[in-house]
């Protein structure tokens, strides 16, 4: 089933500022809340499909990303909640401060009871280089990571401060009368636990550095400096925390021989002054291994010979560019004399006289074909 515009589903436009957004997530996290609508197993997709939307449109880089790839930009890893699979601890601990804590325990009560605050560990950031080729066909590579992981032996107890719960209650009374807040425990960070043993080679939090090897599937058609994201990968936190993200930030390596421009490939192809006069074939590179081209007599220096498909895939999924061959012809800078003698006989020779025809194309035509 294809998703919601992400837009559609908070019901703002494309232009809306951040607190309109903001608002807007309230309103419908307020509306489909699971106190509010219990067993609602419709109320909860709704739920879960708003918190997706807003996770999104509320970062900068991850709604720019949005905006010119859809949600393309965040399938195969790349980000957002992977297709709503976090959980409602997940969007609890991520978005409590939406409702400022007074709603009787923060994010658990609309009804009372109380649900543990779920902290969650710090992302940690890469940056992979990727060749045009890689980029092309997609990879899957994999990276040794150095994240912090829970020591083994560590325990952990009851935070004595919250009773467990994460969050720390306060009454004031106000000139509308007696008014509930709530904020996280401020000695157990809110994860309603505490350190009750670890081994020496443990930090405060009970936590150590340990390499392991992460498996990254990065989809064909990203761009140098996407920023791709491989959930759960990240530093984990304490006790029963959430694990932070691994953020993957693509670097594409300039290739010899082709220039990238969005999803189309320029190559420039020079050939000798004979072989643009007789004609010639020509081997040339691409993306997906080496191609050989005809190249007809006569042509002329500026012609583009275009390669449809022979570019980089749609990271939209929207086919795949094409591969743009610029011939220039090569003119000989020194010459026998022979040479020069045969070229001086052919200055008065017809053939040798320009005589441009409607299909050579000045040079701004040409670009504008490029664009079309």
């Amino acid at each position: 089933m294809a998703k919601r515009d992400y837009y559609e589903i908070l019901g703002v436009s494309k232009g809306a500022s951040a607190s309109e957004i903001k608002k807007a997530y309230r309103k419908k996290a307020i509306q489909y809340h699971p106190d509010k609508n219990p067993n609602d197993k419709d109320a909860e997709a709704n739920f879960k499909e708003a918190a997706e939307a807003y996770e999104v449109l509320s970062d900068g880089d991850k709604k720019a990303r949005y905006d010119q790839f859809g949600h393309q930009a965040f399938e195969n890893g790349g980000g957002g909640f992977g297709g709503g699979g976090m959980n409602m601890d997940d969007i609890f601990s991520q978005f409590g401060d939406i409702f400022g804590g007074g709603f009787g325990g923060g994010f658990s009560g609309f009804g009372g009871g109380g649900s543990q605050r779920r902290v969650k560990g710090s992302n940690l950031r890469i940056r992979v280089k990727l060749t045009l080729e890689e980029i092309a066909n997609g990879v899957e590579k994999k990276i040794k990571v150095k994240r912090k992981v829970q020591a083994s032996g560590t325990t952990y107890k009851t935070c004595s401060t919250c009773n467990g719960s994460g969050q720390v209650t306060r009454i004031a009374n106000t000139i509308l009368g007696r008014m509930q807040t709530s904020a996280p425990c401020n000695v157990c960070g809110g994860a309603g636990q505490t350190i009750d043993k670890k081994p020496a080679d443990a930090d405060a939090q009970g936590l150590k550095v340990a390499e392991e090897t992460v498996s990254i599937k990065i989809p064909a058609g990203v761009v140098d400096g996407m920023q791709l994201k491989v959930s759960s990968k990240g530093n984990e936190a304490p006790g029963n925390g959430v694990s932070g993200d691994l953020l993957v930030a693509i670097e594409e390596i300039e290739h010899d021989n082709l220039q990238r421009e969005g999803d189309n490939l320029h190559y420039d192809l020079y050939v000798s002054y004979p072989d643009a006069v007789l004609g010639t074939s020509k081997e040339i590179d691409t993306v997906t291994g080496k191609v050989r081209i005809k190249v007809e007599a006569g042509v002329q220096s500026g012609k583009i010979l275009r390669l449809r498909g022979k570019g980089i895939p749609s990271i939209n999924g929207y086919g795949r560019g094409d591969l743009l061959v610029h011939v220039n012809v090569w003119t000989p800078k020194t010459l026998s004399k022979q040479q020069k003698e045969f070229f001086e006989s052919m200055r008065s020779d017809e053939h040798f006289e320009p005589k441009p025809e409607s299909s050579d194309k000045s040079f701004f035509e040409k670009v504008k074909d490029m664009f079309s």
